[in-house]
């Protein structure tokens, strides 16, 4: 009798952790990316099942052509989860007071200057008579690039302005094809693309901003404080996506191109995405989830210094850097 009192007792102990404590649930949430490479750790992970595995809940999927409209996106409710350029990052946390957290980088550089070879041979040409530049509106990283790239070689800020036209990376293109611009500064895969069409890369972000921060994985404060767990395993996630992008370059853009074509974004259906050309220009990028500090305060000050943010604040701000120290 004893002996069967003491078996009910340890059997009642063993359910205490079952009964009493259950695993946390993981949090629905739902995504935003880039319509680019630049977030293919993103497209990867989602191909491979990699999110499923990890038991993150994606209610949402949502893929958008430029980095504003995407830092738009982070506003709405649902939206917790985003990879997203820094530039369209800094500007929505300091303008639109959305709550969110860097949590890791995804690449570094990703945006280049195409011209016309025979309008454009060096920079300087930029400012001659007539020259049509193409760029995406203000506050995206591609103009801050070209802001930065007005800086590097002394150009006349306001004909560089003047001339140029605003549109979204995929429009830029189809410009570029139809022979409405003879420069553009675009992201990649777009860049890369406009050379498809007879452009040449004229600048890459190397030449203008060394290990300059492309896109980065932010989250709502809301999330961190809620389901740290969740953050933790969106981190681990893309840092295996960002290891096998590395490791398999080929494979990886094949992915990539079939995620983007089967995403089927309205400007882009005109112009076909090729592993080809996926391939060359996921090679302009570097695939990483480290990032700098430092490199964030200098973004920070420079987007502040043209106007894009009211005043420049602390990195450390939009920064939580801790899951990438506890992988």
């Amino acid at each position: 009798m004893k002996r069967r009192l003491i078996l009910f007792l340890i059997g009642l102990l063993a359910l205490v952790p079952v009964l009493g404590c259950p695993a946390p649930e993981e949090a629905p949430m739902g995504m935003a990316v880039e319509f680019m490479d630049h977030a293919a750790c993103a497209y990867i992970s989602r191909d491979k099942g990699w999110f499923e595995e990890a038991g993150l809940k994606l209610t949402a999927y949502e893929s958008f052509e430029t980095g504003m409209a995407l830092a738009a996106a982070l506003a709405r409710e649902e939206i917790g989860v985003a990879y997203v350029c820094l530039v369209p990052a800094i500007n929505v946390y300091a303008n639109g007071g959305v709550p969110i957290k860097i949590v890791a980088g995804t690449h570094k550089y990703g945006y280049g200057l195409v011209v016309d070879p025979a309008r454009i041979k060096t920079v300087n040409d930029l400012e001659n008579p007539g020259i049509r530049l193409g760029c995406v509106r203000e506050g995206g990283a591609v103009d801050v690039l070209m802001h930065r790239t007005i800086d590097s070689y002394n150009l006349d800020e306001d004909r560089i302005l003047g001339n140029t036209q605003r549109m979204s990376p995929p429009q830029l293109v189809l410009a570029v094809k139809t022979g409405q611009l003879d420069a553009a500064f675009l992201p990649e895969q777009w860049a890369t693309m406009a050379e498809e069409f007879g452009f040449n890369m004229l600048l890459t972000s190397q030449d203008i901003w060394p290990d300059m921060q492309g896109s980065v994985l932010v989250v709502k404060q809301e999330l961190i404080d809620d389901h740290p767990e969740t953050v933790q395993k969106l981190v681990n996630v893309s840092q295996m996506a960002t290891d096998w992008i590395n490791g398999h370059p080929e494979e990886a853009a094949e992915v990539v191109a079939r995620q983007l074509q089967a995403a089927g974004e309205t400007d882009s259906a005109q112009l076909e995405i090729t592993p080809e050309v996926l391939l060359r220009s996921m090679q302009r990028l570097e695939y990483t989830t480290d990032i700098d500090p430092q490199m964030v305060q200098d973004t920070i000050d420079y987007v502040a210094s043209l106007g894009y943010i009211k005043s420049s604040f602390k990195a450390e701000d939009i920064l939580d850097l801790s899951f990438m120290e506890a992988q």
